[in-house]
C-alpha cells in the first residue's frame, strides 16, 4: 500500500514544494511553508494528490459558440445590502466565502438571511449546538420559516450524506475551519484539511448547481485564515469589517467573479440581528459638530453608491518634538502627500505639528474625491476656524496643487442636494456637465487652492482661479 505523500505549501500564495523552504520563491514571504500530508491515489501506478483526481462525470469539450450565453436568474437573498455586494444576488452553483473577526456578526448575518428565504437551506454548524442555534434564531426572527434545516456536524462525509438525503437549495458551512475529512490525516483547521474540504465543496457546487456559503476565520494580520488557495478556489470573497465595540458593520467584496469588487454594504448591529442601512449618510454624518473646527463633509462614491462622509482632522503642536501623522479610514501615504502639497505649493507649515485624520463611522474610504475634504479639515483645525453648515465638497488634489475632476459628479451633487446641503465645491472641469441644468444647489467650481491670510480662511481656503 502506498504511503502518504508529504508536500510543503506556502500559506500566503499556495506555492508547493517537495521540501521546506525558508523564503517562498513565488511571493517572497518568509517562513510561510507548512507541511501538508496528501492521501495517495494509485492511478496507472503513480501517486497523485486527491485534489487532482479526475472527475467521474462525463465532461466533454464544447465549442465556444455552442455554449449558451443566457444569464441564469440569481437567488434573491432578501437583503438589499447583501445582494448589492454579491452583484445582484447569489449565483447558482457558486461558492462564497464570508470572513470576519470573531464576534463581528458572520453567523448572525448568515442565519438571519437564510431564515427569510423561501428555499430549503441546510445550515451546517461545526461550532455551535442545535440548541444554541435555536436560541439565536428565536432572537433574530421568532416567526422564521421551516425551510431551514440545521446539521451539527464536522465530518465532510457526514455533510455530503445529509445533503444527499435532504437535497437543499443552499448549503451554509459554519465554519470551514471546523470541517475535516477522513482522507486527510491532520487536525481540523490545518492547511491540508481546509484545502481538501474546500476543493470537494467546490466540486459539489459546480456539478450540482447548489450554491455554497462558507464562513471563514480571520488571522491576527486581518486576512482570511488558511492557505491563500482557499481564496482562489471560491468564486466570491466578502469580508465583514468594523469594530465589535460599535454598532455599525461594513460588508465589503474582496473578490467577485460575478460582479464588482468596489461595492459595500452597511449594517447596524441590534439586539434582534443586523439591520441593513439603506442610507449610509445617516450614520456617517453627525449633527453635533456645529461650531467645531476640523470637520469637513465630502461627497464620496464606493461602487455604485454615493454617500456623504464626515472627515475629522486635529492639528496640534508636536508634544515630543517629532510630529505624528495618523489616519483612520484613509490612506496614510496619501495623507502625507497632501500635507507635502500644502507645504510646498501653498506655504502652509505643518512640519512641527501633529496631524490626525479620522473618517467618521468607522468607514474606510479609497475615493480620491476625499482629497478636498482632507485639506479643508486640516486647514480648519490648524487655524481653529469652523466650516459653515451646509457646505460639502468633492475633488482630487494633484501634486501641483490643482483640483482635478472626479467621476460621476452628477450623482455626488444629487446626493448632497437630497440631504439638504446648500453649497458644494467641485472641480472646474466638472462644471460642463451642469450647463443649462438646474440642480437645486449652489455649485462652486475651483481650479486650485490658495491661502488668503493666516488668520482667516474664506470658503474653506478654496477660491476660483
Amino acid at each position: 500500500m502506498a504511503k502518504d505523500k508529504t508536500v510543503y505549501v506556502c500559506s500566503n500564495c499556495g506555492q508547493e514544494s517537495a521540501k521546506w523552504i525558508g523564503r517562498c520563491p513565488q511571493c517572497g514571504e518568509w517562513n510561510t511553508f507548512k507541511e501538508l500530508h496528501v492521501a495517495p491515489d494509485t492511478v496507472n501506478g503513480s501517486i497523485t494528490s486527491t485534489l487532482m483526481r479526475k472527475s467521474s462525470g462525463s465532461a466533454r469539450a464544447m465549442k465556444l459558440n455552442d455554449i449558451s450565453s443566457k444569464d441564469e436568474p440569481r437567488i434573491d437573498m432578501g437583503d438589499e445590502e447583501l445582494n448589492r455586494v454579491l452583484g445582484g444576488g447569489l449565483v447558482r452553483g457558486s461558492i462564497t466565502l464570508l470572513g470576519g473577526e470573531p464576534g463581528i456578526g458572520k453567523s448572525t448575518l448568515s442565519l438571519q438571511t437564510v431564515l427569510h428565504l423561501n428555499k430549503k437551506v441546510l445550515y451546517v454548524s461545526g461550532e455551535e449546538s442545535a440548541h444554541q442555534l435555536k436560541m439565536r434564531a428565536q432572537r433574530i426572527n421568532p416567526e422564521a420559516s421551516d425551510n431551514c434545516l440545521v446539521l451539527c456536524e464536522t465530518s465532510l462525509e457526514g455533510i455530503f450524506a445529509s445533503i444527499k438525503d435532504t437535497i437543499p437549495d443552499i448549503v451554509v458551512i459554519d465554519s470551514i475551519q471546523t470541517i475535516c475529512t477522513s482522507d486527510v490525516d491532520s487536525s481540523p483547521g490545518s492547511i491540508s484539511q481546509v484545502r481538501e474540504c474546500a476543493a470537494r465543496l467546490l466540486r459539489f457546487a459546480k456539478t450540482s448547481g447548489t450554491p455554497v456559503i462558507l464562513i471563514g476565520h480571520i488571522n491576527k494580520e486581518g486576512t482570511l485564515a488558511g492557505p491563500k488557495i482557499l481564496e482562489h478556489i471560491v468564486d466570491t470573497v466578502i469580508q465583514f469589517e468594523g469594530d465589535q465595540h460599535y454598532m455599525y458593520r461594513i460588508l465589503r467584496s474582496i473578490k467577485n467573479r460575478f460582479g464588482s469588487t468596489s461595492e459595500l454594504g452597511i449594517y447596524e448591529m441590534r439586539q434582534n440581528g443586523l439591520r441593513p442601512v439603506n442610507n449610509p449618510s445617516e450614520l456617517l454624518l453627525t449633527e453635533d459638530h456645529d461650531g467645531l473646527s476640523g470637520v469637513a463633509i465630502s461627497s464620496a462614491i464606493e461602487g455604485a453608491r454615493p454617500f456623504l462622509v464626515e472627515t475629522q482632522a486635529l492639528v496640534s503642536t508636536a508634544a515630543y518634538g517629532t510630529p505624528q501623522r495618523s489616519a483612520t479610514g484613509f490612506d496614510q501615504r496619501r495623507l502625507n502627500m497632501l500635507l507635502a502639497v500644502l507645504e510646498k505649493r501653498v506655504g502652509f507649515k505643518l512640519i512641527q505639528k501633529d496631524v490626525f485624520i479620522n473618517i467618521a463611522g468607522g468607514l474606510r474610504v479609497t475615493d480620491l474625491a476625499m482629497d478636498l475634504s482632507i485639506i479643508a479639515a486640516v486647514l480648519s483645525s490648524n487655524v481653529d476656524t469652523p466650516i459653515e453648515q451646509g457646505w460639502c465638497m468633492a475633488g482630487e488634489v494633484g501634486l501641483s496643487g490643482e483640483v482635478r475632476p472626479v467621476s460621476r459628479i452628477e450623482q455626488r451633487v444629487a446626493e448632497a442636494q437630497k440631504l439638504g446641503f446648500t453649497n458644494i465645491i467641485i472641480p472646474r472641469q466638472n462644471m460642463q456637465v451642469f450647463k443649462g441644468k438646474d440642480v437645486g444647489i449652489n455649485l462652486i467650481p475651483v481650479r486650485k487652492f490658495i491661502i488668503q491670510s493666516s488668520a482667516e480662511i474664506e470658503i474653506l481656503s478654496l477660491i476660483s482661479c
